[in-house]
């Protein structure tokens, strides 16, 4: 299970540099060419949209994998610690609640949209692939929680608090 997670963990680091790769050069060969040469690529910008938004899910799930996602705490911190783990316990669970509804309701929106499909303008993609990012990146945000409460909950594993300008 340790070695599945950590290849997890590799991808989701690997697909979310590549990702951020791809729409940073798209947008800026998108730039240069409508500046130098007055010229868009109609596709560019859809592709680096797609990318954007796919960045940005698979990267909460690997920032619910470093326990780095934002949360109000400074009130948590004036309790003892048990206390605070109980709290954010149930607002874990909550979440992943959240998260199985999210899941839950992207397939049906997925399934409707293989029913009746839907293209993108530009690229003439079948939107049902693309909406996969949402039940994928909720369900790998809910094993990311779920392993980060049993590091620190069962293991003991203590995380950075990025709030904490020593943090790096």
């Amino acid at each position: 299970m340790q070695s599945v997670l950590r290849k997890l963990d590799k991808f989701e680091s690997y697909a979310c540099q590549a990702l951020l790769c791809l729409f940073v050069t798209l947008l800026f060969i998108q730039v240069i060419m409508r500046v130098a040469f007055n010229y868009g690529i109609p596709w560019s910008e859809e592709l680096s949209r797609f990318a954007f938004v796919w960045f940005v899910f698979l990267g909460a799930s690997y920032a619910a994998r470093l326990s780095a996602h934002n949360r109000v705490t400074f009130h948590l911190k004036l309790l003892p610690v048990k206390v605070r783990q109980g709290i954010e316990l149930i607002a874990d669970m909550l979440w992943i609640a959240f998260n199985t509804m999210m899941t839950i309701k992207s397939i049906e929106v997925i399934e409707s949209l293989m029913e009746y499909p839907f293209l993108s303008p530009a690229l003439d993609w079948s939107m049902a692939f693309l909406y996969w990012i949402f039940p994928i990146s909720f369900t790998l945000t809910s094993i990311r929680i779920i392993q980060v409460n049993y590091l620190k909950l069962v293991k003991g594993y203590e995380f950075k608090d990025m709030d904490d300008p020593q943090a790096d």
